[in-house]
């Protein structure tokens, strides 16, 4: 049997809500299969958190990210139209997590619309229209206002280009809407434009949104790396995920200069909560960014092995791939994957 590692990472581990106990269970339990010793230190979150001190982001969990410098998240409810600020805008923020990347990948025996999809979508995660500036100003009449400077479009645009550089990718594509928003977005542009001089052997263009989301389903496969402003990124990283089967397979990391939270995108799906049937894929993959973070790169790459063997097989899945499988069981056949393909 190979030793993988004997280093222990102390890690803050945020269950969620709805579902995210169960996913969170299932993806920690995978991670621990590998051989990477992690100290879990739990912590809540989001609605949970807030019934019970009226703070849905409480400060013991801020110290503890801060301490340990790296979180394991499970999906937060954000409520629509009412209720607390979102949590997981909040932690962003406070955390300046400025970059938030989510890869796109194609799975086989997993339903999609295309085939050998490969997209990387790096999003900035700290201004634009989720800067939360927003006011009545009349009844009737709201206001929000779109906040993008050259500080947080030139790290994020630099964050694109050095990622392309270390995984091996071709060419970095801006996504904007200079057209019509000609200073902020025109500014956003102009960084990523800048930035990329000092990279000559990726190539770079741009796309207006809108014109990209066409692009997309025509043909994703154009594209390699794409660079968005907040919102922008929140809606085309969705729009990617249902190319290669929802978000409940498709992984994502927010990571600043000091500390990094890897989480599920999905939402935290309460009509299925304690029922045992959700899916923990996403999830699994962000363990497998969390990882590769922490440079595990080995145990990540037998991870990946794992789920790509057991969903493949297409024997045992989850009801929202077209199967029956419990969370239980689809956690056991990785495991087990896990095992044999270590031996």
């Amino acid at each position: 049997m190979l030793d993988f590692t004997t280093m222990s990472y102390r890690i803050t581990l945020i269950p969620g809500d709805g579902i995210g106990p169960e996913i969170t269970k299932a993806a920690t339990r995978i991670v621990e299969a590998t051989g990477v010793e992690c100290e879990w230190v739990p912590h809540e979150a989001g609605i949970r958190s807030y019934e019970k001190t009226g703070n849905p982001l409480p400060p013991d969990l801020l110290d503890s990210i801060r301490e340990n410098k790296i979180a394991f998240k499970g999906p937060l409810t954000t409520l629509v139209g009412e209720g607390f600020p979102s949590a997981n805008v909040a932690l962003r923020k406070e955390l300046d997590l400025y970059t938030n990347l989510r890869p796109v990948r194609s799975i086989a025996g997993v339903p999609s619309r295309y085939e050998d999809i490969n997209l990387i979508i790096v999003r900035e995660n700290t201004e634009d229209l989720y800067s939360g500036i927003e006011h009545m100003v009349m009844p009737g009449v709201s206001q929000g206002m779109k906040v993008i400077t050259s500080y947080a479009s030139n790290r994020i645009s630099r964050f694109a280009f050095d990622y392309a550089v270390r995984r091996g990718r071709k060419k970095v594509t801006a996504v904007h809407k200079a057209n019509i928003m000609k200073l902020t977005d025109g500014l956003f542009l102009d960084s990523a434009r800048e930035i990329s001089r000092d990279y000559p052997d990726i190539e770079f263009d741009d796309k207006i949104v809108d014109n990209l989301a066409m692009q997309l389903v025509l043909n994703p496969n154009q594209f390699d790396v794409l660079l968005l402003s907040n919102l922008y990124g929140d809606i085309v990283s969705d729009l990617c995920a249902g190319l290669v089967g929802g978000l409940g397979m498709v992984p994502a990391a927010n990571i600043g200069e000091d500390y990094a939270v890897f989480e599920a995108v999905h939402g935290s799906a309460p009509d299925i909560a304690g029922k045992g049937i959700a899916n923990p894929t996403a999830l699994t993959f962000s363990a497998v960014l969390m990882l590769r973070h922490l440079g595990e790169n080995e145990a990540a790459d037998r991870i990946v092995n794992a789920v790509f063997e057991v969903l493949r097989e297409s024997k045992i899945r989850t009801p929202d791939l077209g199967g029956t499988a419990t969370t239980t069981e689809y956690t056991d056949a990785v495991v087990a994957a896990l095992a044999s393909g270590s031996s």
